[in-house]
């Protein structure tokens, strides 16, 4: 079984990133998106919470800042979870039984 853990604990890794790297850095959204290789835009819906954290994306926070791409992307499932978890009444799916 699983431990539960509160969904509060589950934030986008966009801000995170944000204040952990380009902040950390004295890195405005522009520098950051020109070193990594990708558009500001990108850059920016990522940083704020607005599109989710890609392996390719979590891959160039790795190579730039050294954080591992393993953790930026657990961040992005907890998250991810958590939104889609307080949706699951919307789901009318049960468990399968056991076969006899």
């Amino acid at each position: 079984m699983a431990l539960k853990m509160h969904p509060s604990l589950f934030g986008h890794p966009g801000p995170w990133l944000r204040r952990n790297c380009l902040d950390h850095h004295g890195m405005s959204i522009t520098a950051a998106a020109a070193h990594l290789g990708i558009s500001r835009q990108n850059m920016s819906v990522l940083l704020n919470g607005h599109a989710a954290l890609t392996a390719l994306m979590a891959l160039r926070f790795e190579k730039a800042f050294g954080i591992s791409a393993e953790t930026l992307l657990q961040m992005q499932v907890g998250y991810d979870l958590v939104q889609v978890r307080g949706r699951a009444v919307e789901f009318d799916v049960t468990r399968v039984k056991e076969a006899a």
